[in-house]
């Protein structure tokens, strides 16, 4: 679905590092791990995922790499965005027992679909952590958000601040049977391999049209065949993918 929504706040979060707050035409659910296909002027849509959804308000997270996200990141109240969505498969929690130990592990940018899947557990009752990792001090950032939800490590990969080292460095699989996980794809590949019963990868990649016609997306499986990360995904069992 096509929606315009509606610029409410922009703001820098950490060094190259925006937060974009819209207001959207209606207040329907929206699970967590999916994300929205925004287009700015004529450039091609880009897939941001969705860092929270409180009643018509929707926030994203997202890193000025390219143009299309400095255009995003240049943004003011009262802008409109051309939005696709929301789009793709997102985190099972609804499916997460009750009594499950569940721990949230995000890499930079994959940090931020993790707040709204955390939120939705804690409101669920269901006790879980977060492991966050970024590169240094200056591009941490909702901390202190994922702080007021519950019990949170920080790691960065200079030691800077937090643990040093990578987010498996903080991981004691044995305080877990339940992992949700948003990263590049090398830490996904490490989150495969770690002793935890259930796991569930959010997997970042390119993406042409959002909605599964492209192809420009697609991730091998164990038995031979594709799946295509956007309408497939982008979340997915970690046994399920091939990274």
């Amino acid at each position: 679905m096509i929606q315009l929504l509606t610029v409410v706040t922009r703001r820098q979060i950490a060094s190259g590092a925006t937060e974009l707050i819209c207001r959207r035409p209606d207040a329907t659910a929206i699970e967590p791990g999916r994300f929205m296909h925004l287009r700015v002027g004529p450039l091609l849509r880009r897939p941001i995922s969705i860092a929270n959804v409180e009643g018509d308000l929707i926030t994203f997270l997202f890193k000025e790499i390219g143009q299309g996200t400095k255009e995003l990141a240049r943004l003011r109240a009262g802008d409109q965005i051309d939005a696709l969505g929301p789009l793709g498969n997102g985190f099972p929690v609804e499916h997460v027992a009750s009594d499950a130990k569940v721990v949230l592990v995000g890499g930079g940018i994959g940090v931020p679909p993790l707040y709204y899947t955390m939120r939705q557990l804690i409101e669920r009752g269901i006790a879980c952590e977060a492991i966050l990792g970024f590169d240094t001090a200056e591009s941490v950032f909702y901390e202190d958000e994922f702080r007021k939800l519950g019990p949170t490590t920080v790691t960065t990969i200079d030691g800077t601040t937090g643990i040093k080292g990578f987010v498996t460095a903080a991981l004691d699989s044995s305080r877990f049977d339940t992992l949700f996980a948003c990263g590049p794809e090398p830490m996904l590949r490490s989150i495969q391999q770690v002793p935890i019963k259930h796991k569930f990868l959010s997997i970042e990649n390119r993406m042409g049209c959002g909605i599964g016609a492209c192809f420009a997306c697609v991730c091998p499986t164990p038995d031979g065949h594709y799946v295509k990360t956007c309408s497939d995904g982008p979340v997915f069992r970690a046994e399920e993918v091939i990274l």
